[in-house]
C-alpha cells in the first residue's frame, strides 16, 4: 500500500459522499494485522513476544500510514494475549467475534449515551436490554438498569443510590456492610463518597468463604449500638480469589427485616442466572434491590461490559437527575445520562447486544457450562496429597503447597509464575489473608483438557 493510495487529507474523518473506499481499505488492512496476531499466539504464548514498542508521541507533522500500521503491529506484539489456551491468571477470556464487531460499530457511530437526541437507537437498545437482563433474573416490570465502564463503576452507582434512596446521603455515620472477601473495588466506592475506613465494615467468612449469617447478625446489631446507620449490605456472588457465593436468601431476608438495601456484587458469577446451570447460591437474587453483572468476565464480551440492574428505575432517577437543561428528549423517555454517574458514554452496549444475540441463550450456557467442567477437571486431577485447595461453584481455583509458611508463599508462587510462564501458562498469583496463592480461572474457551493435563503435570515437577 502506497501514500498515494492512502491520502491523509481525504480521510480525516468518514465522508458524508461516495463509499469510503480509502476507509474500508485501512479498516481491511487493520484488521489482518489483528487476525495475523491471534494465529501466531500459539507460537508465542499468552504474554509478549516483542519488547522493543516505543511509546511515539505526535510530531509536529502526522505519521504516514506506514508509520502508524508499523506502531500497531509493535503494539500488538507487545500485549497479553487472551486467545492462548494457557491464558488462565484472570477473569479476560478471548473476545466473542461479534462484539469485536459491535466495538468497530459503536466507535463509527459514535453515539453519545448521554441524551436521546444523541443516540436514540443505542438509548432504546440499552433501555431495553437492560430490562431484559432485569427480568431474566426474576426482577419486576419496574426493574431495568444501566450499563458502565467496569464493575466498579456498576458497584459506586448502586451504593450512591443505596445512600440517596435511605434519605443518608450526606450523614457521616451512614456505613456499608460487606464480606472480608468482597472485592477492591468497594475501598474505592468508599472513598469516592467521601466515607471514613471505618465506614466500610467487613463481615467475617465461613470455611467456605462465605459471609458467616451469625456474624452478620452480629454486626448489624452493634452498629445500631454504635449509632450507625447501614444504607446497603452487599452479597458477593462469586468472591475473586475462590469464587465463593455469599448465603444470597438468607441476607435478603435480613435486609427486609431490617428495611436495608440489598446489593449483590454479580460481577462474575451473576451470568449464571441467565442459565440453568444449577449453582448453589443462585436462588433468590431477584430480592436484591441491585445487582452488578459483567459479561465481559467470561462470555467474552469485549470491555468494557458491565450492567447495574435494579428492582426499581425510579431509584437511578432519583439519586442521578439532573434535568439535563442544555439538552432536549421525549416526554417518554430517560435520557442514560440522568441515570448513572457517566455523562458521555459511547455505545457499548451494541456489543454485548450482537454478542447475545449471535450467541443466543443456548450458546451462553454452553460456554458457562464449560467452564465449570474445565474447573471440575482441574481439580479432580490435582493432587489433594500435595496442595491445599480453595475453589466455590463457580470456575476459579487457588491452591498453595500443604504446610507452607505464609511468609514463603512469596518466593513459592513467584518461582512457580515463572516456570509456567516459560511453558506458556499464565496464572497469577493474588495475596488473600496474608498469604500469596496460584489461581487457575477456567474461563478461557479455548483451553482443552489436554492443556489443563499439561498444566497439572508441570505443577507436579
Amino acid at each position: 500500500m502506497t501514500e498515494d493510495l492512502i491520502n491523509k487529507k481525504d480521510i480525516y474523518f468518514p465522508s458524508y459522499l461516495g463509499s469510503n473506499d480509502k476507509l474500508i481499505t485501512l479498516l481491511n488492512r487493520a484488521t489482518e494485522i489483528l487476525c495475523d496476531w491471534f494465529s501466531k499466539v500459539d507460537k508465542y504464548g499468552p504474554l509478549p513476544f516483542d519488547e522493543n514498542f516505543k511509546c511515539l508521541m505526535p510530531d509536529e507533522d502526522g505519521n504516514s500510514t506506514e508509520d502508524l500500521f508499523s506502531d500497531i503491529q509493535s503494539l500488538l506484539n507487545n500485549s497479553f494475549n487472551p486467545v492462548h489456551p494457557g491464558s488462565l491468571a484472570h477473569l479476560d477470556p478471548p473476545p466473542l467475534i461479534f462484539s469485536i464487531l459491535g466495538d468497530l460499530i459503536a466507535a463509527g457511530l459514535n453515539n453519545n449515551l448521554l441524551a436521546y437526541e444523541l443516540s436514540p437507537s443505542i438509548t432504546l437498545l440499552e433501555e431495553s436490554l437492560c430490562k431484559w437482563f432485569a427480568k431474566k433474573i426474576g426482577f419486576n416490570d419496574s426493574s431495568g438498569g444501566i450499563a458502565a465502564s467496569g464493575g466498579t463503576l456498576s458497584n459506586l452507582n448502586a451504593l450512591i443510590a443505596a445512600r440517596y434512596n435511605s434519605g443518608l446521603g450526606s450523614d457521616p455515620n451512614s456505613v456499608l456492610l460487606v464480606s472480608e472477601d468482597a472485592h477492591s473495588s468497594f475501598i474505592k466506592c468508599t472513598r469516592i463518597m467521601g466515607l471514613d475506613e471505618a465506614n466500610l465494615i467487613r463481615v467475617k467468612t465461613d470455611k467456605n468463604g462465605s459471609m458467616d449469617l451469625n456474624n452478620l447478625r452480629k454486626t448489624i446489631d452493634k452498629c445500631l449500638i454504635d449509632k450507625k446507620k447501614i444504607f446497603a449490605i452487599v452479597a458477593t456472588l462469586g468472591t475473586t480469589v475462590r469464587g465463593a457465593i455469599d448465603p444470597i436468601q438468607e441476607i435478603s431476608e435480613i435486609c427486609k427485616e431490617r428495611n436495608i438495601w440489598l446489593h449483590i456484587d454479580g460481577s462474575i458469577g451473576g451470568i449464571f442466572a441467565l442459565t440453568s446451570i444449577p449453582i448453589k447460591g443462585l436462588n433468590n437474587i431477584n430480592q436484591a434491590n441491585s445487582i452488578t453483572i459483567n459479561p465481559q468476565k467470561i462470555i467474552g464480551i469485549t470491555k468494557t461490559s458491565s450492567l447495574l440492574l435494579v428492582s426499581e428505575m425510579s431509584t437511578l432517577e432519583n439519586t442521578f437527575s439532573t434535568g439535563l437543561p442544555y439538552l432536549s428528549s421525549k416526554e417518554d423517555i430517560v435520557n442514560r445520562g440522568e441515570i448513572g454517574i457517566q455523562g458521555s458514554r459511547p455505545a457499548e452496549v451494541i456489543k454485548l447486544w450482537l454478542g447475545l444475540r449471535f450467541l443466543g441463550l443456548k450458546g451462553i450456557e454452553d460456554i458457562l457450562k464449560s467452564s465449570i467442567k474445565r474447573k471440575d477437571f482441574f481439580l479432580k486431577n490435582i493432587s489433594k496429597n500435595k496442595y491445599e485447595i480453595f475453589s466455590g461453584p463457580l470456575h476459579i481455583v487457588s491452591f498453595l503447597p500443604k504446610g507452607i509458611a505464609p511468609k514463603d508463599t512469596d518466593l513459592w508462587t513467584k518461582t512457580k509464575v515463572n516456570e509456567l510462564i516459560k511453558n506458556n501458562f499464565m496464572l497469577s498469583r493474588p495475596k488473600f489473608k496474608g498469604k500469596y496463592f496460584l489461581r487457575v480461572v477456567m474461563g478461557n474457551y479455548n483451553t482443552n483438557e489436554f492443556h489443563i493435563e499439561e498444566l497439572l503435570r508441570l505443577l507436579d515437577n
